[in-house]
Parts: structure tokens; sequence; C-alpha cells
């Protein structure tokens, strides 16, 4: 199997973190989105909506979006509810995440980190902190109650949201007012493989 990705992206981090997690291995191919890789005609074949991550199964298959990759690499463990409901729980904060948290953690982090916080986008940069800090009070009422998002159990909903939330502080996030969360980020880090984003 292979990844196009930028190992700074949160959205291709989870991938890397679910891999290390489960003891899988992938082949890397860097993609820099500044410099256009995504938009590249072999690439744009691959993945018509020139985002990142992409898997290429060894077969040539293609599945593009993080969360879908998730799932696929994830089936059959224990990372997976099986369970219809809780399944679904997962899912829903799979779905929180791409809707609600990562248009706005990680679009102010990449207006941060990458662009250098241009003027021209100081606006929509305060209105992604507006919108993330009401993600970040969802998951703080969650994680106030159970160690985990969907209880007890580790899973892809956690997965999912460590990778943008663990570097919320290069967007301009201030982590400080949710113990929740501060703790929620520890427990992930101490799970069998972790590795770190990069």
């Amino acid at each position: 199997m292979r990844i196009y990705g930028d190992k700074r992206s949160g959205n291709c981090y989870k991938i890397q973190l679910l891999l290390a997690l489960t003891g899988q291995t992938c082949k890397w191919t860097h993609m820099d989105i500044l410099r256009g890789d995504t938009r590249s005609p072999t690439f744009l074949e691959k993945a018509p909506a020139g985002k990142i991550p992409v898997l290429e199964l060894d077969d040539g298959r293609i599945l593009t979006e993080s969360n879908a990759i998730l799932n696929f690499l994830a089936a059959g463990t224990a990372l997976v509810p099986t369970t219809p409901f809780e399944h679904a729980k997962m899912l829903e904060w799979q779905f929180f995440e791409q809707y609600s948290h990562e248009p706005n953690i990680a679009v102010a982090r990449f207006i941060k980190l990458y662009l250098g916080l241009p003027a021209a986008r100081r606006e929509e940069y305060e209105a992604k902190h507006a919108a993330g800090y009401r993600a970040l009070e969802v998951m703080e009422q969650q994680l106030s109650r159970t160690p985990y998002l969907l209880g007890e159990q580790f899973s892809l909903a956690d997965i999912s949201l460590f990778a943008y939330t663990h570097v919320a502080d290069e967007g301009g996030f201030d982590l400080a007012p949710f113990p929740a969360i501060r703790y929620w980020l520890e427990l992930i880090t101490t799970q069998p493989g972790f590795v770190s984003m990069g």
C-alpha cells in the first residue's frame, strides 16, 4: 500500500497514527500542496478532488478522505465498535470532526502555520477561532464524563479528533480552559505503538 500525503497534515497524520497503532506498514509519497503537487495531472488521475491523503492499494484501487481510509485500515480491529449503535456513535464523531472541527481548527492552523497569518485572511482566521472553540467545548463536555469519546473504549473517533486537536495551539487555540481534553490527549500518547506527527 502507498499513502500520498503531507506529514504535517492532521488528516494524513491520522493514517500514520493508525498504522503505527495497528502494526501495519505503508509506503509514503510526500505531497507539497503549496507547490501544487495535488494539482498535477498524474495525481488528479488518482484523486480527482485533488486532496490528500490518498491510499493506493497494491492492486491499484484508490481510497480518498481520511476517515474513509481509517475505517478501511481499521476494519476488524478493536478500534471499531461491533454493536450497531456504538459503531454509529463512532461515525457521528467522525462526521463531527470533518464538519465542525477540522474546517475550523485545521484551517486556522493552515492560515497561521503554512501561510504565516496574512492580513488578508485575519478576519477568516478569527471566525475559524470562534467556531473552533465551539467544537472544543462539545468535546470537553463529553470527555469530562468519559475518558474517550465513546466512553471507556479507545476508537477511531479518538484518532480522528486527536490529529488536529493535539496541534490546535499551532492554529492559535488555547487548550488551558479544557482540562478534560488535555487529559484525553495525554491518554492517547500512552497507547502502545503511538507515534508523533512528522
